[in-house]
């Protein structure tokens, strides 16, 4: 009957509370107050004092073993070690991840090719800069020969790049 009596006061005084909260229009916290001033009497109701008077007790027994029993301790030693080592090769699997994940994946589709056949617009790569040197010359000399850029007087028409382009591809074996 105590335990009634004592579960009715705390729901009540919570919910007076609660009023107080949304008398003052902060009614986000008298729906907190109010929610938390149910709990009292939801658990007298279900019965469920009794449950938790016994895992109070066994709560209390535990520690006090836990005060005096070398078992206890070792236990947790026990415990403590294998959270250790579970996080220790947490952090290692995340390391060996990032400094070697490319060994331990096999390819999927073989390996990419290391560069495009044809140069960007914008310019060559600095890569790609000893064969730019070599397709200007390619374009210097071809320039310097009669008869190209005079014939019939059409001057360039685009041609002389798709042929330095040939001409890289049959270096690269393409």
């Amino acid at each position: 009957m105590l335990t009634a009596a004592v579960s009715v006061a705390l729901t009540a005084a919570g919910v007076a509370v609660a009023g107080l909260r949304a008398y003052r229009r902060r009614f986000l916290s008298a729906t907190r107050w109010f929610a938390v001033a149910l709990v009292p009497l939801g658990l007298y109701l279900t019965g469920l004092f009794p449950v938790a008077r016994t895992i109070g007790d066994e709560l209390a027994d535990w520690a006090t073993k836990l005060v005096f029993d070398p078992r206890v301790w070792t236990g947790i030693v026990l415990l403590g070690v294998s959270a250790g080592l579970l996080a220790a090769t947490r952090w290692a699997g995340r390391r060996g991840a990032v400094a070697g994940g490319s060994e331990s994946r096999p390819a999927a589709a073989g390996p990419a090719p290391a560069r495009p056949a044809v140069a960007p617009a914008a310019g060559p790569a600095p890569k790609r800069a000893e064969e730019a040197a070599r397709a200007e010359q390619g374009r210097a000399g071809k320039a310097g020969k009669p008869g190209k850029a005079g014939k019939g007087g059409k001057g360039d028409d685009g041609l002389d790049e798709f042929a330095d382009i040939e001409e890289i591809l049959r270096r690269r074996g393409l």
